[in-house]
């Protein structure tokens, strides 16, 4: 089976949205989910969850399944409305891309 995502090469999408008083960022391919006050602080532990987990599945030799997971409906949904710039949903929306998988090894990302 071929993945889309390896221990060296791939990349994981991410969402940085506002639900209630509560900022969340997501990383999709991964079912990642961080919290935090503000959009930056929530940005912040995701990256640093996302680069763990990644150093953290090579560390272990991992199969590439870990890295290429099931994304949830409605993240799904957001990204989708997202890539088609339907404002009235994705209103709250902080910021959304792609990661690199390369990128999270070994680095510190720090949010622009």
């Amino acid at each position: 089976m071929k993945f889309k995502n390896t221990l060296q090469r791939g990349s994981v999408r991410y969402i940085v949205f506002k639900e209630d008083d509560t900022w969340y960022a997501v990383g999709l391919e991964f079912n990642i989910v961080e919290s935090g006050s503000t959009p930056q602080e929530a940005m912040l532990l995701l990256f640093e969850a996302l680069s763990g987990y990644v150093e953290s599945a090579r560390k272990a030799k991992l199969r590439p399944i870990v890295l290429n997971q099931k994304t949830d409906s409605e993240y799904e949904k957001l990204w989708a409305d997202i890539e088609a710039k339907k404002f009235v949903t994705t209103k709250n929306v902080f910021s959304s891309g792609k990661l690199r998988v390369g990128e999270l090894l070994g680095r510190s990302l720090v949010p622009a």
